[in-house]
This record gives structure tokens, C-alpha cells and sequence, in this order.
């Protein structure tokens, strides 16, 4: 049986697992302040509507007629946007700063206040029973305790600005990733893929999306495409001669994406949603992503084949 910590399971295990997919619709009373605001223009008589002035979908084309806008295909460096988000100790105020972007429609604004969500909404949707349990697994004083507790208390640091009443849940995150992905982020693109939600069906999609996250170099495409290419991709005849199919694939690509420039140190989002989220903590707080994996997910002898596989994902 597995621990519940808020309704999430505590993992027993060293799995391997993508980034969390959480987002955000937010409080009409308090839109002025807030992130990215869509107006909704949901049918008036559907009971799901959101309420005035929340984050809403808009309606579309159908998923195959959708093209996003082509990103850059050249290697780049984590911009600063991308540090900061990695860096800020505020993220509320840090996704405000981004609110002109976004609804301007820029395309990494709107990617990264999605990843706000994702690393916040575990917090921000019961932020007295967030504490409550981070104080019931200190008590617990279980192998990785103090490791999570790290995790979790730096979450509530770094989201304390954000409320219930934020309601931050799982709807907001699609669609403010779609609109990102659809203006040409191509991180939002993989993330949607990964989550089983594509822009496009088919595998001839799949297969040229991981192609152009293979050409881009985008240490954040790589990590948000990566849940996609583990044991998600066996039997996928048009992913056959790629780093595909296998837990060790999916290991792979995260770790392509930490050479690539993904912040993957102790404190970074990605070993901090691991911890806080997960329960899947090194014993040593100063040990880094790919040092953690190759301790705890990667058998010894396999360390060779995941070398190769990261050696041909970042070779242009």
C-alpha cells in the first residue's frame, strides 16, 4: 500500500516520471492582479462555463488543421526568462511580469507562467493542508524526510503570494499551453504530446514533432518531451530509429536536457517536483539530476547504453 499525502500517492520507488501537468484558472476578484487573462467564450448556456473574465478555451480548429508557428531550429542558451524562473524566490510577482507578454500572445511567456502553474498548484490549492503535511512527514522521520521536507518547504517559499481561491486546477494548464504551443513555444508542444493531449493525432505528427524537438536543441523541449519517448513510445513503428520505447529512453532525454542547459542542481524545479510531489529524494541535498539518476534509476550496467543515447540526442 502506498502513502497518500493531499490525495497524491507518496512513491516507494525511485520511478522515473515527467514533469507535473497542473494549471490555473483564476479568481475573477482578483484578475487585475493575476497572470495571463483570456477572456472565456465558452457558449453561454454550457454548464461548464468558467465565470467572467477566468482563463476559458476558445474554440478552434480541429487538432489536425492546427499549425503551430515554427520555432528556431538553432541551439540556444536557457534565456533569462527561463533563469529567472528557476532563480525567482517570488513566482507570483515573477508570473505578473509576464502578464503583458502573454496576452500579447508571446509564445515563452505564455510556456512559462504555465510552468508557475505546474510547480505551484500542488501548493496553492490547500496551502494549510500543504504545511500540514510537510510537517506530518518530518515527524514521520523516514528515510528521505528531511530531503522532502526541503522540497516542499521550497515550494511554499517560492508560491507563498498564491491562494485557494486562485483555484489553481487542471484545466487552465491546457489551455494556456495550447495557446503557447499553437504561437510557436515548442516545449508547450511536447508537453501536450507528452500529456496525451496533441495539437495533431497521427504518428507522422509524433514522429516529425520529435524531430523538430531533436533539431531545436531546447533543453526545456527535450524535458517536457521526454515522458513521451520512455515506454509511452514501445511498439511506435515511426519512432523505431529513434531514442525511443524504453524506461532508459525516457531517462535519456532528461538528461540530453540537463547538458542542453535545464537547471537539473539540487534546488531546480525539475529534483524539486521529483521530492515535494513524488517522494523521490537523493539522501545527499547537494546531489544534481543526472548524478541522482544514474545512483538510483540506472543499473550499472546499463549506464553505458544511456551514455549513447545521450551522447546521439545532443550531437547536432
Amino acid at each position: 500500500m502506498r502513502a497518500r499525502i493531499s490525495g497524491k500517492p507518496l512513491l516507494a520507488v525511485a520511478a522515473v516520471a515527467g514533469l507535473a501537468l497542473l494549471a490555473a484558472p483564476w479568481a475573477t476578484q482578483r484578475m487585475r492582479e493575476l497572470p495571463v487573462v483570456f477572456a472565456a467564450e465558452a457558449p453561454a448556456d454550457s454548464a461548464d462555463a468558467p465565470a467572467s473574465g477566468a482563463i476559458a478555451p476558445t474554440p478552434s480548429a480541429a487538432a489536425a488543421a492546427r499549425t503551430p508557428a515554427a520555432p528556431s531550429t538553432a541551439p540556444r542558451a536557457q534565456s533569462d526568462l527561463r533563469r529567472e524562473f528557476e532563480d525567482t524566490p517570488d513566482l507570483y510577482a515573477y508570473a505578473q511580469r509576464l502578464q503583458p507578454a502573454a496576452r500579447n500572445g508571446d509564445p515563452e511567456a505564455l510556456w512559462l507562467i504555465s510552468r508557475v502553474y505546474d510547480y505551484c498548484s500542488p501548493y496553492a490549492l490547500a496551502p494549510t493542508a500543504y504545511a500540514r503535511d510537510t510537517r506530518l512527514i518530518g515527524e514521520m522521520k523516514l528515510r528521505g524526510s528531511e530531503s522532502m521536507v526541503a522540497a516542499r518547504d521550497r515550494v511554499s517559499r517560492r508560491c507563498a503570494r498564491f491562494l485557494p481561491e486562485d483555484d489553481l486546477s487542471p484545466q487552465a494548464i491546457w489551455v494556456v499551453r495550447e495557446k503557447a504551443a499553437e504561437a510557436g513555444s515548442l516545449a508547450a508542444e511536447a508537453a501536450l504530446l507528452a500529456a496525451d493531449r496533441p495539437l495533431a493525432q497521427g504518428p507522422e505528427y509524433r514522429a516529425d514533432l520529435v524531430d523538430r524537438v531533436r533539431r531545436s536543441q531546447d533543453a526545456e523541449a527535450y524535458a517536457a518531451l521526454s515522458p513521451a519517448m520512455g515506454v509511452a513510445a514501445a511498439g511506435e513503428p515511426m519512432l523505431a530509429d529513434k531514442v525511443a520505447g524504453t524506461q532508459f529512453a525516457e531517462l535519456a532525454w532528461q538528461l540530453a536536457a540537463c547538458r542542453l542547459g535545464l537547471d537539473c542542481g539540487p534546488d531546480g524545479a525539475l529534483m524539486t517536483n521529483y521530492c515535494a510531489n513524488g517522494g523521490i529524494c537523493s539522501q545527499d541535498p547537494q546531489q544534481d539530476f543526472p548524478s541522482f539518476v544514474y545512483d538510483a534509476a540506472i543499473p550499472r550496467q546499463g549506464a553505458e547504453v544511456v551514455n549513447e543515447m545521450v551522447d546521439s540526442l545532443v550531437s547536432e
